[in-house]
């Protein structure tokens, strides 16, 4: 199981627009808005660390309105 956690800072006025399309999308399992230095953060969860990033590569991080992300991978150690 590949768990990660992606921070997302926004075009002005995006925040709405992009947290709506987080839903669409398949391995994103939780998204919450956020105040401070980050708009978003998104949950995404897959069954191999492959799955996992390329759905933030391919999908999140070309979602309109987003204009910087931060992605933290979690490990079991």
């Amino acid at each position: 199981m590949a768990i990660g956690f992606v921070l997302m800072t926004t075009q002005p006025g995006q925040e709405e627009s992009v947290r709506e399309a987080l839903k669409s999308i398949e391995l994103v399992t939780g998204h919450w808005m956020l105040f401070g230095e980050y708009d978003l953060i998104a949950r995404v969860q897959a069954d191999e660390e492959y799955a996992l990033t390329r759905c933030i590569v391919e999908e999140i991080r070309q979602l309109p309105g987003i204009r910087e992300t931060k992605t933290l991978i979690g490990a079991e150690l």
